[in-house]
């Protein structure tokens, strides 16, 4: 009596033990540690939603860096990406080499380096990618042009520059014309923090903040003498919220300062 009782016992505790292995089964280790996006694509290889579907140089995609690949092969630098390099190293330039980008074939950048920061302990958030030449350009603004603006009008140095978009495959808005985000040579700035706890919005300021505006106006004006491009509020619609700068090289040498 008592062994078919306790054999009557087993039994469901042997269909619960059989049911667990079949779950297991269907269930691999590869399927649970395999994500569906490879963790090495960048975030556009994941399909768009919410804020992910705005254009690229919107600032809420700010949360969304590039996710860059070191470079495979130094040696075969050029010497002009070299003397570059060794240039942002003497200005206090933190940044790193990665890996060449080709998105398509106007998208792309041969020898891209990711910056983090500027001479002086400014900070650059999130990581922007970009050549090395408008790297170069942008940390000699903010060292010479920036950094004592902020100490004359403020009394404070430079925490943080907040930006908004650098390397983008994408076109002039409503046009077919590449961006010079496109090849790395342009920057998006939307505001810019400072030591003292001052956080300068880059959109238009009221009439009576006069010391930003102030730094506003020196920012666009003093900017013209290290890029080709210097697009900001007040200009149009889409550069109501940000400093647009860029290296583009036009006839004549050019300058669009607006």
């Amino acid at each position: 009596m008592r062994s078919r009782e306790t054999a009557s016992r087993q039994r469901p505790a042997a269909a619960l033990l059989l049911s667990g292995l079949a779950i297991l089964s269907a269930c691999s280790v590869s399927d649970v540690m395999r994500p569906n996006v490879d963790v090495g694509q960048t975030t556009a290889a994941v399909p768009a939603r919410g804020l992910q579907a705005l254009v690229p140089s919107n600032p809420f995609l700010a949360g969304y860096p590039r996710l860059n690949a070191p470079m495979s092969q130094p040696d075969l630098m050029p010497a002009g990406e070299r003397d570059c390099r060794r240039q942002l190293k003497r200005l206090g330039v933190k940044f790193r080499d990665v890996a060449r980008i080709r998105d398509s074939a106007s998208c792309g950048i041969d020898w891209p380096v990711e910056v983090t920061g500027f001479s002086g302990n400014v900070g650059l958030k999130p990581a922007a990618t970009l050549s090395c030449q408008m790297a170069l350009a942008f940390a000699s603004w903010t060292k010479d042009e920036l950094a004592p603006a902020a100490r004359w009008r403020y009394f404070s140095g430079v925490k943080t520059i907040h930006q908004g978009s650098s390397y983008s495959c994408r076109s002039i808005a409503g046009s077919r014309t590449i961006s010079e985000h496109a090849k790395g040579n342009a920057l998006d700035v939307m505001r810019i923090e400072l030591k003292n706890g001052n956080d300068i919005d880059v959109r238009k300021p009221g009439w009576f903040a006069f010391r930003q505006r102030g730094l506003l106006n020196n920012v666009r004006s003093d900017a013209c003498g290290y890029f080709s491009t210097v697009l900001g509020p007040g200009y149009n619609a889409d550069h109501k919220d940000h400093f647009h700068f860029d290296i583009k090289e036009r006839r004549n040498g050019y300058r669009a300062c607006k």
